[in-house]
């Protein structure tokens, strides 16, 4: 879907074009921009528990404002039957996302992270009810899975289906070439983090 909320087949996509309150209240709240097979979404968000996630490094004890709208959307996955999983990033914090950044992140200690984890959870409380339900949410850190992998092991499984032409498109690394400020390998690697991520929920 485009920003005028014309898919790219051209017709335009109203709130009632969805079934699933989920989407119908991400719809009449402003909250989709582009989506990805919206039919099969839709249909699967009507059926039945969902599950959805949003990551979110840990790189300050609190989170910044522009946060709560992701918050939102996973409290309106909550209250529309879906299970909302709050994905901290104890391990890709640890390399620091390069988007919209000039220069690298600070490196920071375990410790830290820990702790800013611990400070950044009480604020997904506020909104999210966390426990041992279908519908309830859950906290995990990607710390967990990516810490687990060898340098070579991780190579060979992932960076396999990587090519450096698709990723020196990234905004996130193209900008930064654009303008001659320094990225380092370590950042280099953070969408391949991601992406692991997403294979591992």
């Amino acid at each position: 879907m485009t920003p005028a909320g014309i898919p790219a087949n051209g017709a335009a996509m109203s709130d009632q074009d969805f079934k699933s309150d989920f989407l119908r209240t991400l719809q009449a709240r402003g909250y989709i921009h582009q989506i990805t097979h919206p039919a099969e979404l839709d249909a699967a968000a009507d059926a039945g528990v969902v599950t959805g996630y949003i990551g979110f490094d840990a790189t300050a004890p609190s989170l910044h404002v522009g946060s709560l709208i992701q918050i939102m959307m996973l409290r309106r996955l909550q209250q529309a039957g879906g299970k909302p999983i709050v994905l901290m990033g104890g391990g890709t914090t640890k390399v620091g996302d390069p988007t919209g950044k000039d220069a690298s992140r600070p490196q920071l200690t375990d410790e830290t992270i820990q702790a800013n984890i611990a400070s950044i959870k009480t604020v997904f409380e506020k909104f999210l009810t966390f426990g041992d339900g279908p519908t309830d949410a859950i906290l995990l850190d990607n710390e967990a899975w990516l810490s687990t992998y060898g340098y070579v092991e991780f190579l060979r499984e992932y960076g396999t289906h990587f090519t450096i032409n698709r990723m020196l498109a990234f905004d996130s690394v193209k900008l930064r070439l654009e303008r001659e400020q320094p990225m380092t390998f370590l950042e280099f690697n953070y969408m391949l983090m991601q992406s692991v991520d997403f294979l591992e929920l």
